[in-house]
This record gives structure tokens, sequence and C-alpha cells, in this order.
């Protein structure tokens, strides 16, 4: 009977030294695989000489994990996840996600991951935990609001403009309640703390609405794991369908949500697509209401034309497109800029 092989465990920060990262790289490239650009550690497998395996850390997302050819059967790839979940749990993460190929799942739920959503044959959403999703649920009841039309907005909010107001007032006129929430992930120019003070104060006027803070089960398209997705078309609609599908099974009903409000996208093609994919996902569950942008001297208001005009430091187009509570957010980080 063959020995089983001798693994050495060791931990590489991507930070680190690049040798050890382009073995990295050679590794998930030989299982077909990329490298997301925010993991920040790797647990790595080594037999002798030889890099053997690997499990990437981004905060508390597992992702790139891939084992030698040669030393596939081994149970390598339940060490590995051992190994990245001890790592993971030594830094206070201690909810795991990794989102995978659908082809892997019995092997994950081998090792204590269930699925939260699937999307096709392109990627499977998975937590080390069988109740996270359930939990979370739980935690929104306790907010539930009585109404025959229960609405829901998610927006980023980057930052929130009189177009995010215009479409949260539509709304709340519309329903007997609204749920409003903002994504969580700091992956955006304005970071969540501020993004959140932001609405809550762009809408401190409206009695009917209820301001939630994003989870992770509000999957931000910037964080979303595509290493094992190779074109850019699947990435997007598997980031979709997961996120309306967890919101569609588990975050409409533990609300009541009966309605779902969106802005009309004139800008961006992966929001359009977005948009696509939920008027066909929720169609027969939740009606979609897709409001109108509001214009500002002949333009559409956005977020990212915000952002631009505050590269250049034109301020008065930004004060025609923002709240006051948002102008004076600004004002307060940019004033020598204002002056």
């Amino acid at each position: 009977m063959q020995a089983r092989p001798s693994i050495d465990f060791r931990i590489a920060e991507v930070n680190g030294t690049t040798q050890r990262l382009t073995a990295i790289r050679t590794l998930l490239a030989d299982s077909g695989l990329g490298m997301d650009s925010d993991i920040t550690t790797f647990v790595e497998a080594w037999s002798g000489n030889r890099l053997v395996g690997c499990a990437g850390l981004a905060a508390n997302v597992i992702k790139c994990v891939a084992v030698d050819e040669q030393l596939r059967g081994e149970n390598l790839s339940a060490r590995l996840l051992a190994e990245v979940e001890h790592l993971a749990l030594a830094r206070g993460h201690f909810h795991l996600f990794l989102c995978t190929r659908p082809c892997n799942r019995e092997r994950f739920q081998h090792s204590g991951f269930w699925p939260v959503a699937q999307s096709g044959n392109n990627a499977i959403l998975m937590e080390n935990t069988p109740s996270g999703i359930q939990r979370y649920c739980r935690s929104l009841q306790t907010r539930h609001r009585a109404g025959k039309r229960v609405g829901a907005i998610v927006m980023n909010a980057n930052p929130f403009t009189l177009g995010h107001r215009h479409l949260v007032e539509q709304a709340a006129k519309a329903c007997d309640w609204l749920h409003l929430f903002v994504v969580r992930e700091d992956a955006s120019f304005f970071p969540f703390s501020a993004r959140l003070t932001l609405v809550k104060a762009g809408v401190a006027h409206l009695t009917n609405v209820t301001v939630h803070e994003g989870s992770q089960y509000i999957i931000s398209r910037a964080t979303f794991p595509a290493y094992f997705l190779k074109e850019t078309g699947k990435v997007q609609q598997a980031w979709s369908e997961i996120d309306v599908l967890i919101f569609r099974n588990h975050i409409a009903p533990a609300l009541g949500i009966t309605h779902r409000f969106i802005g009309s996208e004139p800008f961006c093609e992966v929001t359009r697509q977005y948009n696509q994919t939920m008027h066909q996902l929720l169609a027969g569950a939740i009606e979609v209401v897709e409001v109108p942008r509001i214009k500002t001297t002949g333009s559409a208001i956005s977020a990212s034309e915000v952002r631009r005009l505050l590269k250049t430091h034109q301020f008065s187009r930004i004060r025609e497109m923002v709240p006051d509570t948002t102008y004076a957010h600004l004002e307060s980080l940019y004033r020598a800029e204002v002056a």
C-alpha cells in the first residue's frame, strides 16, 4: 500500500514574495482558475519542494481552492479547507462563504459547507453553517411591517443623490411600507459607514421607510468571487442570479415584500443586465417597478457622475445633483476645494 504523501501547510501573504505568488498562479491556472484580486492570504500545501495545493482567504470568503492533479483523491482539498478555516477563525471570521462551480458542491458539502443559492451550471454560493440564511431571515422578521404593498430597494448610494431620493420617495408613496437596503461591502469610493449615514439622512423625512444595513446575503458585484469563471458575461450572470434568488427565496418572504423598485439605467450595461435578470427571476413572485431617472440640466443624475465631478472639484454642478445632507458631507470632506 502506497504511503500517503507528507504535506507541509504554510501561510503566504499576498503582499509577500512574488516568487511564491507565481507558483500559486501556476497551480491555479493548471486547474483552470484565475486569482481574485481581493485575496489577502493563501494557505499553501507543500510536498517536499513542490506546491501541491492552495486555498485563498478574502476576509471571510474562501476562494481559489486548488489541488495538484496527481494528488486528487488524497483528501487534500478537505485538509486545505480545514487549514484555511482555522486561519479565518484565528482572524475573527466565524461565518464563512465560498463560491464554486456546481460540480464541486458535493465535495464541499462533505467538508461542512451548505448551499445558499445556485446560478445554473455557472456558480453555487455556500456557507459553513446549515442555518446561516435562516438566522438572518429571523433577524429580518423582527422588522416586519404589515401592509398589502410592501416595497424594497437595494442601493449602493455611492454617494446618495437626488436620483436616489426620488426613487425612494416614489416607492414610499406607492407602498404601505418600504425596506431600503444599503450594500454593505467596502468596495466603493465612499465607505459603507458614510453611505449608510447619507442614506439615513436623505430619507429621514419619510415615515414609512426602514433602512437596513446590507448583509453578505446582498452581494456586491465588486466582491463576487469570479476566479473560476473565465467569461465576463458568465460572471455577471452568476452574480445577478445568485443575488436575486437569495432576495426572492429568503429576504422577501421574511419581510412580506411584494414589490421591488429599481431606477431606469441609461448608463451602465451591467446594471441593465441585472435589472433584466430581476424581471425574469421575480416574475410571478414579486412585482418589479422601474422608476425613470430624474434629470438635471438635461442629463440623468448618477452617482458615477457626482464622483467624476468630485475629481475635478466642480461643486456648483454637484450641488444640483445631491440633497443638502449629501452636499454638507462632501463639503466637510473637501472644504478647501469648495472654497
